[in-house]
Order: C-alpha cells, then structure tokens, then sequence
C-alpha cells in the first residue's frame, strides 16, 4: 500500500473509531483511488458499511475482497452477518457454509451455523451444530440456552430438562429461563417441579400467559384442582379467546362436579375444534352423569365416527350399555357385538349380551351365554337369569304346542335352580299334552303345595283329574258293559308341606348365619365365609350377609378386590344399602381411587341425609385431594351428626388445622 494510501486508511480507522463513518468512508474511498486493488482498505470499507447499515453496499464490497483474494474464507463471517441481520437465513447459512468448507478449523463458526438453522427451523440440525461447539466451547452459556430451546423445539423434552437442568444448578441466581424450563418438565410428565418452575415464570412476568396455562394444567395433573381453577382464570382474562385450552379447562370442571360448566365449556371447544372426538367423548360422560342418555349417545357416536378405524372399544361398550339403559335393545346388541369382537372372553360384557338377548325374547341365544358364563364363574345373578329364561322359553314352547322341548326346557330349569310354582305348573301342562298323567299330577301338586293361593292351579288340577276318571269310565265301560263303582277319586293335597320346606329352609338359613356370626367371633374367618355363602344359598339376596363378607375381606384378610366384589353384589341386590355403598366407598378410599370412593359417600348421603359417618369420610377424601373448602364444609355437617366425642375431637383438630 503507497504511503498516501496508508495514510488515509489510518485516517479513516481512527473516524470509524470516533463513529464517523461518513468520513471513514471518505478516506477510504481516497485510499482506493490510489491503491484501487488493495485488500485491506475493500474489507474495511466493507466493514465500515456494514456498521452503517449500509448492508448491500457492504455484500458489493465483500464480493470485491472475494475477487482479490478468493482463498480468505473468514470475509464469509462478515458476509454471513450481514445476512442475519437482515433476517436472510438461508443466505446467511450459505456463507457459513463456505467458512466451514474453507476455514474447518474455525470452530467457532459451528455457533454460526447452528443460530441460523434455529431460525430456518431446522432444530434437529442446530442440536447437532450447537453440540460439535458445545465440544469445545462446553461453558458457552448462550449455545446451551439456543440448544435447550431447539431440543424443546424439536420435541426431545427429556434432553431440554437435561441442558435447563444444568444451566439451574450452575447460577440458579442468574437463571432466567424458568417458563421454557417448566414447561420442558410438564412434557416429561415431572407435574410437582414443572410447578415449582412454573410458578416462578408468572413470579416474574405475570403477562405470560403460556406459562399460567402449563401451571394450570400441571396443578390439574397433580390434582390440584383450585389452584387450577385459579390459573385458569387468570388466562382467560388475558385471552378470552384461548379456546385451544377448553377441553382440559372443561375435564377441570367436570372433574369438580360443575358438570353445567363442563359442558357450556366442552360445546365452545366443540364449535372451533370440531374434529376431536375427544370431546365429544368427554361431553358425553358428563351428560351420562346427567342421566341424558340421548345427548350421551349422540356424542358418543360423533365421537366413534371420528375414531374411524381406531375406535376406542371400551367407549362402544359404554354406548353400549346407554342403549341397553334405554332399552333400545337391537343398537345395545349391535354395540355389544363390536365389544365382543375384540374382547372375546369379557365376562361382563357377555352377561350384557345375555341381558339384551332375554329382553329380546331371544331367550336360546341368552341361555347359551348364561350357561357359557357360569362354567366360568358362579355367579347368582347369572344363575337366576338362567332359570328365568329357561322358564320363558319353556312357556313359548308349550304356548306353540312343542310339548316335548317344552317339557326337557322346564326339567332343565328346575334341575338349574328354578323354585318358581310356574315352572312346575307348566311342567305339569306339557306332561299333560304328553299323556304323561302321573307325572303331569306330580307337578300339578308340587305348583299348588308351592302357591296355594293361585286358585287357577287347583281348578286345572280338579278339571285334569275329572278327565282322566272320565276317560277311565269310558273305558271301563267298554270293556266290562258297566260303569265303574266309586266315581272319582278324592284327592287329597298336602298344602303345609310347602309351607313347612319354607320354613325349614328359613331356619336352616338363620342358623348358618349364626354360625358365621359364631366363626366371626373367633377369628375362624374362612369358617364364617363358608357359613355365609351357604346361607346365601338359601337366600340369595340377603344383603347383610353379603356384606358381612364383604367385611371380612376388607377388615380380616385385606383382601380389597373381594371385598368390593361383595360389596358391590349388596347394592346390586338392594341399591338403597346405605351400609354397602359406605363400606365399598371405604375400600376405594383405601385404594387412594378418591373419585370412586366420594361417589359412593355421596350415594350414602343421597339416600340417608343423617348417616353422619359419610360425611367424615367425605371430608377426608377431599382434604387429601387438596379440597380444603369441601373438606372444611362435610367435616362441620358431620359434628351435626356425631355422637362420639372422642371422634369430634379429631375433626374439630382437622377443621381449626384447615382454617388456619
């Protein structure tokens, strides 16, 4: 460079120095018209533009740098800069690019690289880029700030925890990025720290309302449901029309018992996001707790449409059994059908088909499942449904003169268990048509030992017994030319005998329910259930005796699962057993399923508003959800109740420790 030259670029770096350009710029361009090939004074006046914003004059005077000295690749930084601050990233990576293949040992050059494929979106090239720098320069706070938002970016919320992690614990004073951070830790389903973090995000900027929506539902996943509540609040009054989040806004309200709100709720997620058969699914369990059967069956089958071909099978079985609550039965067998063709052997759904196909009066096909189900289990109910059909369909085959299946259908059902005096009195009909008559007048006299007050049975019996002497006089007459001496027969019924099988089986049942009792006493547990079962033999829906093994599962043997099967089979027998759904309640409560149990304590009240006991349990069940107001508000209905003081003491502890 001549010394003129020289001189005028000093000149010009001591303006650019001062910030001013314009005269650095000049003194440049002097420069150039003396030495107008000189590579140092085109980089600076290309760098003196850049400063200025003067950005395509600064690209034009690095092109010219690239010209005189094509070898320089670090001119690309400088070129690649310029095209990031302009927001031209695919150019800006270009330029990088050629750093990388000229200069490889600039490694710095991978930050470049990788801030600009960030911004180009391309996260799953920056985490690689961002990595190779990291190598090296492993304390870059920046790089692993960029490469914890791209792995978040990306979808790989456990290697974001993983870099948000590290940067907390290396100056958790200087830590800024708490929302990022958070919710980084919902998605890795971390729901107690993604709280902790997400809490201090809207600490520090109330406004962000991303932030108050993954704390709103990490409170929701930890059953917080008022804290919730409340964060959801604060992001509708930001952004009322966030409606992307009403669905999980909705299941919060429903889960609460606000089901008017759920649904008012569920219906605006509906209108804006009308593919989702969650929704619709969603909707429809609430409007079942409504007792809305058309409204939950309506969107159970939008729900189902949406599914497509990957229809969730237990929500057909629950569309199911809303048709077989309506008693439109041909659509709850057809539902029940799709069931079965996926879970073949559930023995609940079978005995539903069963159910269905007896109110059909397809009673064949039902007792083909009633007797399948009980090789699997004994079961009463089941057992009782058999008989029943079996009588049905007897009496269809007498009505349509089928005398011989009529008569093998009416054996089988007193062989399963039938005590009905119908059985026998149409047993009796077909042995009749059968010409069968000293059977047909043993079963006429079993049916009114059974129901001597049925005087439809005497009178048949009186008119059979006046036919055969008839047709014995006839053919008396025929053969000896006179009519036989006596006339007819006296009959003689023994109409106490049935009472007293009655009430032999009565004090048979008392007495093994003493048994029990007595076994109970003694700890002999297995002893007392085998007395109970067998009194149940005799009485099948006795629900104290139920109950009383129900008992000892849940008490003696810690056996939950029994216990909940005896209890449940109680309320099936007598829904209105405030003892069965308390104790079931209980269980589920020990089982930590709190949703269950405050249903059933819920029922208990329904039906007994003074069962002071439930009202206690209820209490406990909400203060462990964190549900202080219900808490407070059940344990203060149950002092109303309560008789124990020892036990008022301890609520009126609990009831001060929640007010404080």
């Amino acid at each position: 460079m001549p010394p003129e030259a020289n001189s005028l670029y000093q000149q010009a770096c001591s303006a650019e120095y001062k910030e001013d350009y314009k005269t650095a710029v000049d003194k440049l361009l002097q420069a150039l018209s003396l030495s107008n090939n000189d590579v140092m004074i085109y980089t600076k006046l290309a760098g003196v533009y850049s400063e200025m914003g003067e950005y395509d004059k600064a690209l034009e005077t690095y092109a010219k740098v690239a010209e005189l000295k094509p070898s320089d690749g670090y001119i690309y930084l400088s070129v690649g800069s310029i095209y990031e601050n302009q927001g031209k990233y695919q150019d800006a990576l270009n330029a990088y690019n050629k750093v990388a293949e000229m200069c490889p040992e600039y490694l710095y050059n991978y930050l470049n690289i990788a801030n600009v494929q960030y911004q180009l979106r391309d996260y799953k090239s920056a985490i690689e880029n961002y990595n190779k720098f990291l190598s090296t320069y492993s304390q870059h706070i920046e790089a692993r700030e960029n490469l914890a938002a791209s792995y978040i970016n990306s979808g790989d919320y456990t290697n974001a925890v993983n870099e948000y992690e590290s940067l907390y614990r290396r100056n958790p004073v200087s830590f800024k990025d708490f929302s990022n951070y958070g919710q980084a830790l919902f998605q890795v389903k971390d729901y107690q720290k993604a709280s902790e973090f997400l809490e201090k995000a809207v600490d520090a900027n109330p406004e962000n309302t991303s932030a108050h929506v993954s704390l709103a539902l990490s409170y929701q996943e930890l059953g917080k449901n008022d804290l919730a509540l409340a964060q959801y609040d604060v992001v509708f009054r930001q952004q009322p029309a966030l409606n992307s989040i009403r669905f999980d806004y909705a299941n919060l309200l429903a889960e609460m018992g606000q089901d008017d709100a759920a649904v008012a709720n569920y219906k605006i997620y509906i209108a804006n996001y009308p593919d989702d058969a969650r929704a619709y699914q969603n909707i429809g369990v609430v409007y079942k707790r409504l007792n809305k059967l058309d409204d939950t069956i309506s969107n159970y089958e939008k729900a189902l449409a949406l599914q497509k071909d990957k229809k969730d099978i237990d929500l057909v079985e629950d569309l199911a059994q809303c048709y077989h609550l309506k008693k439109d039965y041909p659509n709850a067998l057809k539902y029940y059908d799709e069931v079965l063709a996926v879970k073949k052997d559930d023995y609940d759904v079978k005995y539903n088909k069963a159910l269905v196909l007896h109110a059909m009066n397809n009673y064949n096909d039902a007792i083909a499942i009633y007797t399948e189900l009980l090789k699997q289990k004994a079961e009463p109910a089941v057992q009782n449904n058999l008989t029943s059909a079996l009588l049905a369909q007897a009496d269809e085959y007498l009505k349509d003169m089928n005398y011989s299946l009529a008569t093998e259908t009416y054996e089988r059902a007193i062989q399963e268990g039938a005590k009905d005096s119908s059985v026998y009195f149409g047993l009796a009909k077909s042995y009749r048509a059968c010409k069968l008559n000293d059977k047909a007048a043993e079963n006429y006299e079993k049916a009114i030992s059974l129901s001597p007050d049925k005087t439809e049975y005497s009178k048949e019996y009186a008119e059979f017994i006046a036919s055969i002497n008839k047709a014995s006089d006839i053919q008396t007459n025929n053969v000896d030319g006179a009519v036989s001496e006596g006339g007819i027969k006296e009959i003689s019924l023994s109409m106490d005998s049935a009472k007293e099988a009655e009430a032999s089986d009565a004090e048979e049942n008392k007495n093994l329910i003493a048994l029990g009792d007595a076994n109970f006493k003694k700890d002999n547990f297995d002893e007392a259930v085998k007395n109970y079962q067998d009194a149940l033999k005799l009485n099948p829906s006795d629900e104290v005796t139920l109950l009383k093994i129900g008992n000892i599962y849940y008490n003696a043997k810690q056996d939950n699962k029994n216990a909940i099967n005896f209890y449940k089979k109680a309320i099936v027998v007598n829904p209105n057993y405030t003892d069965g759904w308390f104790n079931l309640g209980l269980v589920y409560a020990n089982e930590n399923n709190n949703g269950k149990a405050k249903e059933c304590f819920h029922r208990v009240i329904t039906l007994n508003p003074n069962y002071g006991y439930a009202y206690y349990a209820l209490g406990l069940a909400y203060e462990q959800d964190g549900n202080e107001k219900e808490a407070l508000n059940n344990y203060k209905i149950f002092l109303t109740h309560n008789k124990d003081e020892a036990v008022a003491k301890t609520v009126q502890e609990k009831i001060k420790n929640l007010e404080k």
